[in-house]
């Protein structure tokens, strides 16, 4: 990896605040944030800030940064797939630099491990999970069994679910889609470095989770490979610019 890179987060904290998972990943990488603050993981939650998305990827722009990652994942889901793309070029538009989302790069990295069919784990409860299975599907997913932990409340409720609850529970969901070609953990929220590797052993297919495919695309806006040992198939097997199989 070279040196000196520098990457903009628009994170869904009140505070500018980097990820600790993201710093744990890439240490030798320069993150800025930028907060919007979210109050809820709710519709009415990521309202109070959604609209500071843009100004943030701006005010980051103008920090000097190589490129804009959008930290968390129903934030830029929860208006659906039209609102979705739209918000990502404009936040590419405001920052004349490569950018993309958190549910952006879920969808990259279900597609670089080839899957179609998926087993979900979630933080949310019933709306925000509606939500996704449909931003899903509009993006070529077929939602085959999901398990949810059904928190509302943002940051404490996600931060609370300890690494060996949210592999019990995607373990949950694998097993109710024998046929699901990856598994999906969805909520930046949730602590989940440690978690990709037991759900592959137990279940024998890949992981795909909010925090580490954002980190990992992020990298990849740059340039880089994104590449790292003890994480999972997606991280384990990425290439720059090639498919993970």
């Amino acid at each position: 990896m070279r040196d000196n890179i520098t990457i903009g987060l628009v994170v869904p904290f009140a505070e500018d605040r980097v990820p600790e998972e993201g710093r744990a990943m890439y240490p030798q990488v320069n993150f800025i944030a930028r907060g919007t603050g979210v109050r809820a993981l709710t519709p009415a939650g990521y309202d109070a800030a959604v609209d500071k998305i843009v100004p943030a990827a701006e005010y980051l722009a103008g920090k000097g940064v190589e490129a804009v990652m959008v930290i968390g994942t129903s934030l830029t889901f929860y208006r659906g797939p039209e609102f979705h793309d739209e918000l990502l070029a404009r936040v590419r538009r405001a920052s004349g630099l490569p950018a993309s989302t958190m549910s952006q790069a879920v969808v990259d990295g279900l597609r670089a491990v080839g899957a179609k069919r998926i087993a979900v784990s979630t933080a949310y409860a019933d709306e925000v999970n509606k939500r996704l299975t449909e931003f899903l599907a509009a993006k070529g997913f077929e939602v085959r069994a999901l398990e949810a932990f059904g928190i509302t409340e943002f940051g404490t409720g996600a931060i609370s679910k300890s690494p060996q609850e949210i592999v019990d529970l995607t373990v949950k969901a694998c097993r109710r889609a024998p046929d699901a070609e990856a598994a999906l953990i969805s909520c930046g929220g949730l602590r989940t470095l440690s978690v990709a590797k037991p759900v592959e052993e137990r279940c024998g297919i890949p992981v795909v989770a909010s925090t580490q495919a954002s980190f990992w695309a992020a990298l990849r806006l740059v340039g880089e490979s994104g590449q790292l040992s003890g994480y999972g198939r997606l991280l384990e097997n990425a290439r720059a610019g090639a498919p993970v199989h």
